[in-house]
Parts: structure tokens; sequence; C-alpha cells
């Protein structure tokens, strides 16, 4: 029967389309619902159409601005029919869906139609079972999600439906990221100002006085990004974002699948996942930030650095420490620059000042001190390499000796144990089936060697990255001298050159920071200058 839309009123004809529906193909697309519904409308009479649109929104929610703005025209009496493809695309919470289509439509004379679920709500014979089916579709319909999610993501698929800035889609595979040429610029820039001791919130400031678009609304003009709420301030960077960037490993060329997870279809709010649990694919797409400036940027970072009164952040901020208590040492900016110093914080900050006495010293003087002995081992890098990684092999020699031979008794001992609570369990699971130990008796001790056996799965694999880690000292020494020879002389202390040679001051003590070496925590820079007979002490 032929229909004519009651007093020129409209015939809304709603689209949806979730990023998860583009998993199950074209057959949901917004262009293939546009066909059916304009099809169907014009063969059944319907004139007026409008349609209302929500692309890449999930039916779990009813927070949709084409959907809302169908309701706000059904309640000022603009519409008289609702046509849909079927009822998955009006949405997947039952009770809502009861709500609109039951009530709601029902109050405001709206007829309501699903072309491909039969659903018509003035027929007598219509069959609403679709709509009670939707009680456990959204359920059922995360999990086969999900499980294509996980297929996809396990074997190296990127999953991020938007390209991560600084990257573009490549055309000819969607999956595969691209440089974007005119973000990966910014992203270099943003980690060497990082590199030059600026936070993220110095950072995000500098970027938003230069009109720097942010990532979302540059994503947008490139069509990448198809966000419907972008803020007010096109150039307003955030410290949280700026952190994000210099955080990812994407811009080494690998891909980060599962580093988020919603806690179910009800609860969209994403929740990042521990490492553990992050899968992590090797050069998938080309990098622009090296492997050595992503290191030390996080190396900075890591650094639990502080920003002063004047917002700034000290570049020895993270590295200075009590000799005494072990406490670390905190910046006072001072009016005169000469007199900002650092002081012993156990003293400053606590209650019981015997606990520490008033340690403290000038910015100027431990950044003279630490520049001195900085460029001695440049120059000794320099002069006479060889000698140098020859005091350095045999101090290393010393200490890595008695320190391997304690980690080989530790990791003997410690897998003695292991087998033999193997062994035990056996012995308490035979006694327990045979009735000698009791169910309860068996409970508590089984629980207690479990226990026990989980504290030293632990321990092995400490003591064994430990050895490997020693064995690979003189190959760690010839990237320290690789990095001293970098340089000439220096005559500026910056974070990146503080963070390439120092692991901690302690006591004014400077061990030296070789990558992945374990020597370097117990070796100081005057044990280094030994080539140059200077044997200075650092006190103060």
């Amino acid at each position: 029967m032929k229909r004519q839309s009651n007093e020129n009123k409209i015939t809304a004809l709603y689209c949806r389309l979730s990023h998860d529906d583009m998993l199950q193909g074209d057959s949901n697309s917004i262009k293939n619902q546009k066909q059916i519904l304009s099809e169907y409308a014009e063969k059944n009479g319907y004139t007026n159409c409008q349609f209302y649109v929500d692309d890449g929104i999930s039916g779990t929610t009813f927070d949709r601005a084409g959907f809302q703005s169908m309701i706000g025209d059904i309640e000022n009496g603009k519409v008289n029919t609702v046509i849909v493809k079927d009822m998955s695309r009006f949405g997947r919470d039952y009770l809502k869906v009861g709500y609109y289509t039951e009530v709601m439509f029902t109050e405001y004379g709206v007829h309501f139609i699903a072309v491909n679920d039969g659903v018509d709500s003035e027929l007598e014979s219509n069959d609403f079972t679709p709509i009670r089916n939707l009680l456990f579709y959204a359920k059922d319909c995360s999990k086969k999600i999900r499980a294509v999610w996980k297929s996809k993501g396990s074997a190296g698929e990127r999953l991020a439906a938007v390209p991560v800035y600084g990257y573009i889609k490549d055309p000819e595979n969607p999956r595969h990221l691209l440089i974007d040429e005119e973000a990966a610029p910014i992203v270099q820039r943003i980690y060497k100002m990082c590199l030059s001791g600026m936070g993220p919130t110095q950072i995000a400031k500098t970027l938003e006085a230069e009109k720097v678009l942010r990532p979302s609304y540059h994503l947008n003009n490139i069509g990448m990004n198809h966000r419907t709420d972008l803020g007010k301030n096109p150039y307003g960077w955030s410290e949280t974002g700026i952190a994000a960037i210099l955080d990812r490993v994407d811009y080494l060329g690998h891909t980060v699948n599962f580093k988020y997870q919603s806690k179910s279809y009800k609860c969209h709010k994403a929740v990042k996942r521990p490492k553990e649990e992050q899968m992590i694919f090797y050069n998938t797409h080309e990098p622009f930030i090296s492997q050595e400036d992503w290191d030390m940027v996080q190396k900075i970072r890591n650094g639990r650095r502080r920003r002063n009164s004047t917002g700034e952040v000290n570049k020895f901020s993270g590295l200075l420490y009590c000799a005494d208590c072990g406490a670390r040492l905190y910046y006072h900016a001072m009016s005169k620059a000469a007199n900002s110093h650092f002081q012993c914080g156990t003293y400053s900050y606590h209650a019981t000042k015997a606990e520490c006495s008033t340690h403290y010293i000038r910015e100027v003087v431990i950044e003279q001190i630490v520049l001195n002995e900085i460029n001695k081992i440049i120059s000794a890098a320099n002069i006479n390499s060889d000698a140098l990684m020859e005091i350095i092999s045999k101090r290393n020699a010393d200490i890595s000796e008695k320190a391997t031979a304690k980690r080989k008794r530790e990791l003997a001992a410690a897998k003695k144990r292991y087998d033999e609570l193997d062994r035990l369990f056996t012995k308490i699971y035979e006694d327990n089936a045979s009735g000698k130990i009791s169910d309860e008796h068996f409970g508590k001790m089984s629980a207690a060697y479990e226990a026990e056996q989980a504290e030293l799965s632990k321990a092995i694999s400490e003591y064994s990255s430990a050895l490997t880690e020693q064995t690979n000292q003189s190959q760690n020494a010839k990237k320290f001298l690789n990095i001293a020879k970098k340089y000439s002389q220096i005559t500026e202390l910056t974070p990146q050159i503080l963070h390439e040679f120092i692991d901690k001051i302690v006591g004014f003590t400077l061990p030296i920071k070789v990558p992945g070496g374990a020597w370097c925590r117990s070796i100081s820079i005057t044990i280094l200058l030994a080539l140059l007979d200077n044997m200075t002490s650092i006190h103060f």
C-alpha cells in the first residue's frame, strides 16, 4: 500500500556505522544503508525524506549527533516516520531501544520501520522478536568483534583506526603507515626540545604560542580523523599530549597493539593495559626518531624532574643525592642566580632535622665541577682511547669477577631450591592422595610452595639478566667511548649531555652512565681520570 507522509512531515531515514562494523565488510556501510532506505521509501510512497547519519559511533550509546538531531525534530513534531535498515542500526541497548520505539514514538505518533527485520509499528502482526533479541545482541556482538580484533592484532596488523600523529595511512594499504611530511618535523622538534631540557608544559606553551595545529585538528584537516568535538582552541597543545608523543615507540618504526582496552561493551572508557599484555611488532614502518634520541628522552623523563618556582626544570633535577642519608637534593632558586643551590631533602622537608645535616652546594659550583670532569673524560677518550679502555676494562674486571661469581652462586642456589620444591610438591600430593596429609594441610603447604616458587622464578630471571649484562660489559664500554668521542669539548651542560654521561651524583661522586652496563653504577669519574693522574675527590 502506497503511503504519503502526513502534513508533509519528515520521513526520517536513519543510518549508523561504528568502527567495529567495518570489520564485517561493506554490507553495513553508510552508502549501502542510504541506498536501501531510499529504495524502500520510494517503493512504498514515503516522501519528504531526510537522512540522519552517525558515522563511526557505537550503537551502545545514544549520545550521537545524528540520532539526537532526529529526536529533537521528533519532539518538535516535524517527523512522521522513522525508517532504519535493521534494529542494530537504531541501537544496541535493548532498554533504550524499547523506550524509543514503544514509548516515545507512540506518544509522538511516529511510525517506526526496520526494513530487514520486518518491524512495522502499524501492523497488527508486527513481530517484535528482533527487539527482544537485542537483550544479548550487544554482548554477543562485542565478543565476536573482540575475537576479530585479537586475531588481527596478534597477527601484527595495525588496529588503530586513526594513524599516530606524524604518520598517514598508505593509500594502497590502509593498515600501513607513511611519514606525514607536515607533522613529522613537529614531532622531531618536540623530541629536540625535550633533549634541550624543556618539559612537556614548556613545549606545549611554545607550540601554542607559535600557533602550531594540535594533532586532532591536523588529522581532521588531512581527512584522517572524524571527531566532532575538537575543542575550541586549535593550537591548545596539552602537557599530557606532549608526554604521550614522547612515550610512543611508533616513531621508532614499531607497532604496538592492545595498548588499551575497554572493560565491557557497556563501558567505553579506555584503560591502559600492563606492558606485559601489550604486543610490539618491530620494523613495521619507516622510523623518523632515532633509537638513541628516544632512549635519551626516556632517561630524562624518568628522572622525576620537578619545575622550580619560575616554572623551569633545572638540568640537574633528579640526579643529585645526599651521600649521608641517600635522599634527593632539591633545588632552591634564589633572586640572585649565583646563590641558587641544592639542599638535602631530608634536612629541608623533615620535621626532625637531626636525621641529616644541612648539606648544600651552589648550582654554579656543581655545574663547573661536572663540566670540568666530563671534559677530562672527553679529552682522554680523544687523546688515547686505548689507554682509557684498558683502565675501564681493568677496573671493570676487578668488580665484575666478584659480582659474576656471586650472581652464579645465587642463581645456582635458586634453581636448586626451585627443583627441590617441585619434588616436595609431588611428595605431599602423593601423601594427600594416600590420606597421610589432610586436604586442609595439603592446601596450606601447596600454597606456601607455590608462593616460594613464584619468588624464586622472579629471582632466577633477575640473576640471569644480571649475568647477561655482565657478559656484555666490553661492548657497553665501547659504547661509552663512542659517546665521549662525539664531543671535542663541552662549553655548556645540557640535560642530554648529563644523562649521557651520568647515572646519578651521590655526595658529588659521579657514576658513569653506560647504556645497559651494570659496571657503570660503581665507577666514578675520578677513577676513570687516573689516566690523567687527577684523583680529585669532590665533597661538600
